[in-house]
């Protein structure tokens, strides 16, 4: 999966809610502080994806100017803006010109908290696309609103009790369907797929909200802060997820620790964000760059991903008060003993810091948890067995 890429749709007005905006795009929409699209970054890009695009159009400088060029665990956002408006159909014209890989799709007014694993190993060798889907309570008739499913293949019925739910795995031959013009995914493109038996599908009964209406925009609040608010690991790497060799900055150096797998499986199974905070002062020592380490991760990342196992985000230091490098050569307060590190996590993301813990090899891991107001532990040899007892007690 790390040579896919995510593209988010967020180019509409949102007219339907246009009393909420105030000349904002929907996906700019704050609750909790937070933008709307930033729930949805925050949540799919603990997936292994090379790129992540988002397609602007209505008041797209308000977009840019936030994500253009941003990283978020690893990856990059790129933002393109549409000349005229094209419809969720005709702004995916705009990825031709840019070398898009195999993508997942999703809307910038929905949060539909899937596993992507599941919908992509669905597809068929032919197929060229796949569509999470969900039932179809309201019994509405609009946008593939009325599909049925049998063995993973799509029928579009009258009497269909499933509908889109708005998140798509496609082969970038899908954009052979896209033309030059205005025109709806959900409309004009999907159901001649479907017709085609191009696309698969998976039902999902996951978390999902789309803020689209004036009912569904007031209850959002409270929602997003209830369904995201988590206890969280934050964990040290270097002897604690991995051997410590001195410098682990190559593939063939890095090797889990015993039973690490299965612990983070297990946090991963309770509900907890994963998050790594490492020193690495390897980079402003010149052992080795800045780019080492986020190819590292990012081997990490898509290595765990098979395994459904998602860290949500990694915080390092490349600073050091002797380092080589003079960019790097200060006493900063991310670096642990200190605790700039969990704290710009924790600005970022919804945690429940009393049921959080931390788990460190080193007295500077001990005092920067400390600080936090962190629970601590030394690593022990056991892993897996050192998480269940710690969330059992």
């Amino acid at each position: 999966m790390n040579n896919l890429d995510l593209v988010i749709l967020a180019g509409g007005k949102g007219s339907r809610i246009k009393k909420f905006l105030k000349n904002i795009p929907k996906p700019m929409a704050k609750f909790n502080n937070k933008y709307f699209i930033e729930y949805i970054i925050q949540n799919f890009s603990k997936y292994c994806f090379k790129r992540i695009f988002i397609l602007t159009g209505y008041k797209s400088k308000i977009i840019i100017n936030k994500f253009h060029k941003k990283l978020f665990n690893f990856v990059e956002i790129t933002c393109f803006k549409e000349k005229t408006p094209m419809g969720t159909g005709g702004a995916l014209n705009i990825l031709k010109k840019n070398k898009i890989n195999d993508f997942v799709l999703i809307n910038g007014d929905t949060i539909f908290d899937i596993n992507l694993n599941l919908l992509i190993n669905t597809i068929k060798k032919k197929q060229i696309g796949s569509i999470a889907l969900v039932k179809n309570l309201s019994k509405k008739k609009n946008k593939l609103s009325n599909l049925s499913l049998n063995k993973n293949k799509i029928t579009n019925q009258i009497k269909g009790n499933l509908k889109n739910g708005g998140i798509y795995f496609f082969k970038k031959k899908i954009l052979k369907f896209v033309k030059n013009k205005n025109s709806s995914l959900e409309n004009d493109i999907l159901p001649k797929l479907i017709k085609k038996d191009l696309l698969s599908g998976k039902v999902f009964n996951n978390f999902f909200l789309d803020i689209g209406t004036p009912n569904d925009y007031k209850k959002a609040k409270k929602l997003l802060y209830k369904k995201f608010l988590r206890p969280a690991v934050f964990l040290d790497r270097d002897g604690v997820i991995n051997y410590n060799k001195n410098y682990v900055y190559k593939k063939k150096d890095f090797k889990f620790r015993p039973n690490v797998i299965k612990g983070l499986k297990l946090l991963n199974e309770k509900g907890y964000y994963i998050f790594i905070i490492t020193n690495q002062a390897g980079i402003a020592k010149n052992i080795f760059k800045e780019d080492d380490f986020i190819n590292l991760h990012t081997y990490i990342k898509a290595k765990l991903q098979k395994l459904n196992i998602f860290i949500n985000d990694v915080s390092y230091s490349p600073f050091h008060p002797e380092a080589k490098i003079k960019k790097y050569k200060k006493n900063s307060l991310t670096r642990k003993p200190g605790n700039l590190m969990i704290k710009r996590i924790k600005n970022k993301w919804h945690i429940n810091f009393k049921k959080s813990f931390m788990i460190g090899d080193q007295v500077s891991d001990q005092l920067c948890a400390k600080k936090s107001k962190l629970y601590f532990e030394f690593v022990k040899k056991n892993f897996h067995s050192q998480i269940k007892s710690i969330i059992k007690n």
